[in-house]
């Protein structure tokens, strides 16, 4: 029996025609024909997604992990109590098991971000537990106190010093302080090491100025200092009735040394440029008078005066490649031995005591360790600049120090950092092509490249630290890359080589002729920071703005830092959408601060008016900053 032939019938005349309906089945029914956006779609759908395989792909974890640990450090910092240190602990273990047991598994990645998460919300806690200590919480007049001086600072008007408590005769106290910070009049600040003893006045630290503001007290706590006040009367000092510890006696070396080199300096410098000098070099910064400090600050080269990362690589850089030319002068060393690792070796050296010698705050950390990781790799023959470098240095600080994520210093030294091998890894290589004709090749041989790559560092590293500087100081800088473009080659070329070179010539005595050379170009840059502080605008005053905007832009620069695909254009969307949520925050019309020793009141003119005013000028600018 034949099989009944079930094709379509094909009209007379017709040859190999097909009836059909239309649209074709799996088309859209309704509406008549489907739109063009429909066809698009899934090609899009599938770019997405080829993207995201892109960014999820190897090598590519990394770079993630100290941001999702930077974030459990920050979800610790906005719990509204203190978490249970066995149960973060805990947690952390089992996330990191977990993402261990994963890991050929497709969740592995995000079982990897969220064990750092938690392991940054438990080493935060843990810190905090370290460090606890007693906090004064309302002020006492009259204290008698007696202890070791741990640290001092020289400033403009008065001097500064932190005592570690040994006794101490409060009678509305039943506790003892371990630490107080406190201030006395110029010149009278004792040394450091030393055992004194004194009366002075103490006032709880600090409170945050406003909701969502800079928290001066935390800062305090995390360095173990529980009040600031002020000397009364005299101080005396003493024989100590115990040993103050190593540490002690390794401060007091160190501020020694410090002293010393300010000494030297003094003799062939004074005022702001013996200020300038000593900041550089020792990072004591408060000696610089209020005018200049302003004028640096206002024209973008306020981050001179703080050592970060800019200063260790030029240190490390200078010593790096005289070492290495230096022994390249001896032909047998070149070819029979690792000239290029053993110059890494003396300028990790080297970086390592400008860390020492400057105090080692968390911008000077993050800047050695990423120095440390660079030389590190130069030795073993691995590429330097990476994302990867970056992220070993953030995980390394955010370890020892978890509370320098809310530290201005950190936020801005690493979106300024991250904006820069960005540009290292995207921009240079473009920048740096073979010139496709002849005038741009005469402009590359004129240095038309490093004039351009200057002033896009200066641009990109201003553009990365505007959102902090805003937050946290309430004023950006229009003018920074044209301060940076005049001011920054001098300061790499002439300031800190002959700084350098005066430190290896004091104990020669040959010295002081680069101090004189280091005055110059101190000279020059700040003729530059209060020319530019003197154009129109220069003042770019930024009214408050909670913490809201202030992450918001963090996820915008990290998503335009890290990327690698058309992706990281959302970062350019989040970052404008900062900007604007920045701008339109709701500015409250009465201030008071936590303390209710400043009241303020919005005027017609839209700005907040001082009622009552505190004596120090920190309360002053926080209230005037609304």
């Amino acid at each position: 029996m034949a099989e009944r032939d079930r094709s379509p019938r094909r009209p007379p005349g017709v040859a190999g025609s097909i009836a059909g309906t239309w649209p074709p089945r799996g088309a859209a029914q309704a509406g008549g024909l489907a739109p063009p956006a429909f066809a698009v779609w899934p090609s899009l759908v599938e770019r997405l997604r080829a993207w995201v395989r892109a960014e999820a792909g190897a090598g590519r974890l990394l770079p993630w992990v100290p941001v999702a640990f930077g974030a459990g450090v920050a979800l610790y910092f906005t719990a509204y109590r203190e978490p249970v240190l066995s149960v973060t602990i805990g947690a952390a273990v089992a996330w990191c098991v977990g993402a261990c047991l994963l890991r050929k598994s497709k969740f592995f990645a995000a079982a990897v971000l969220a064990a750092a998460t938690a392991t940054g919300f438990a080493t935060a806690t843990s810190k905090t537990a370290h460090v606890a200590h007693t906090v004064l919480m309302r002020p006492l007049y009259s204290v008698s106190l007696s202890g070791f001086v741990e640290a001092r600072d020289i400033r403009e008007r008065t001097d500064r010093f932190v005592l570690r408590v040994t006794r101490m005769d409060a009678p509305r106290l039943s506790t003892r302080l371990e630490r107080v910070r406190l201030s006395v009049k110029k010149g009278m600040a004792p040394e450091v090491g030393s055992f004194v003893e004194l009366k002075a006045r103490l006032l709880p630290p600090l409170s945050p100025l406003r909701p969502g503001s800079y928290d001066f007290s935390r800062d305090l706590f995390f360095q173990g200092i529980g009040a600031s006040g002020f000397v009364m009367g005299a101080i005396t000092t003493v024989e100590p009735p115990e040993n103050g510890g190593l540490a002690l006696r390794y401060a007091a070396s160190m501020q020694s040394l410090r002293d010393a080199i300010d000494t030297r300096i003094r003799s062939r410098l004074d005022g702001d440029e013996r200020a300038i000098a000593t900041a550089l070099l020792t990072g004591r910064r408060d000696a610089i008078s209020e005018p200049v400090n302003d004028a640096m600050f206002i024209s973008g080269l306020g981050h001179v005066l703080s050592i970060s990362g800019y200063h260790m690589a030029v240190v490390a850089g200078v010593v790096f490649f005289a070492i290495r030319a230096l022994l390249a002068l001896f032909p047998s060393l070149t070819v029979s031995f690792p000239i290029k690792k053993w110059a890494a070796a003396v300028a990790l050296a080297a970086a390592a005591f400008y860390l020492l010698l400057s105090g080692a705050e968390v911008a000077t950390q993050r800047s050695f360790f990423m120095t440390a990781v660079v030389l590190a790799a130069v030795m073993v023959d691995r590429r330097a600049i990476t994302f990867r470098t970056l992220a070993v240095a953030a995980m390394i600080v955010l370890l020892i120090a978890p509370e320098a994520l809310v530290h201005p210093s950190f936020q801005m030294s690493f979106a300024a950092t991250l904006g820069l091998v960005a540009l290292v890894q995207i921009g240079m290589p473009r920048l740096f092509a073979t010139p496709d004709s002849s005038m741009a090749a005469r402009v590359a041989l004129w240095g038309g490249r490093e004039i351009a790559m200057l002033a896009l560092a200066s641009l990109v590293a201003g553009f990365a630290t505007t959102p902090y500087a805003a937050f946290h100081f309430h004023r950006v800088t229009p003018y920074g890359v044209l301060a940076n473009l005049a001011a920054m080659p001098v300061v790499s070329a002439l300031v800190m080589p002959a700084g350098m070179l005066g430190l290896l010539a004091v104990p020669f005595g040959f010295d002081g002729f680069f101090w004189w050379l280091m005055g110059l170009g101190i000279d020059w840059m700040i003729a530059v920071s209060q020319w530019v502080a003197s154009l129109p605008g220069a003042i770019g005053r930024i009214g408050a703005f909670g913490t809201g905007p202030l992450i918001a832009a963090s996820v915008g620069i990290i998503l335009m830092g890290l990327l690698r695909t058309p992706l990281r254009w959302s970062g350019v969307v989040v970052l404008a959408g900062s900007m604007v949520w920045a701008v339109f925050v709701k500015q409250p019309d009465i201030l008071i601060s936590g303390d209710a020793h400043n009241v303020a009141v919005r005027g017609r003119d839209g700005h907040l008016h001082l009622m009552r005013i505190a004596k120090d000028r920190v309360s002053r600018q926080g209230v005037a900053g609304g």
